[in-house]
């Protein structure tokens, strides 16, 4: 599902544990949790996908290091390692992004949800709900409006074999499996 993961080839091998994941999900209880199971899967299909390509051969700036910062309770402005070296803080960086609206854009939450419907000035920008809408908020000033993208490529294939490993092994037919990324302590 990640490509690189557990690779050899990646600095980063053996760094993202499920556990990690579950854990930084707590801190937003409604990622992954609004709306109906499919509602959820849908979601966190999305969420796989668009990271798995944000974090492959790519680094971030930290541009939004302050704002993320002040909504976990961590100064990452002075302790920039904390997102490369701390397991519940790279992960809490990157759900935080995905449940933050990234104005003008919604936040990638809400297009997931159905919350978010585009207006007239969307519509005729060519903006509509779905998985291309969240590349747009991620990248859209790089990756969208301007033909066929190698990007825009590379996160639908993670998403088509995202979803393709997760219905192979039964996973999106799991309540138990959706329910343990929310923050249910159950």
């Amino acid at each position: 599902m990640l490509n690189h993961w557990n690779d050899d080839d990646c600095p980063a091998k053996g760094f993202d544990t499920y556990d990690a994941f579950v854990d930084a999900a707590k801190s937003f209880p409604i990622f992954a949790a609004t709306g109906d199971n499919t509602t959820g899967k849908r979601e966190i299909a999305a969420f796989m996908a668009q990271t798995s390509h944000e974090t492959t051969d790519y680094f971030i700036n930290n541009y939004n290091y302050g704002a993320i910062g002040e909504a976990i309770g961590v100064d990452l402005l002075n302790n920039l390692d904390l997102v490369e070296n701390d397991l519940l803080v790279s992960f809490q960086t990157t759900i935080w992004f995905w449940m933050t609206v990234q104005s003008p854009k919604p936040s990638c939450h809400e297009v997931n949800t159905g919350e978010w419907m585009p207006s007239a000035a969307d519509k005729s920008a060519g903006r509509a709900p779905g998985f291309g809408m969240v590349t747009n908020i991620i990248n859209g000033g790089v990756e969208c409006g301007h033909g066929q993208d190698a990007r825009v490529a590379d996160r639908v294939g993670f998403h088509k074999q995202d979803c393709g490993l997760w219905q192979q092994f039964g996973l999106l037919q799991s309540e138990a499996f959706r329910r343990s990324l929310w923050w249910a302590t159950e």
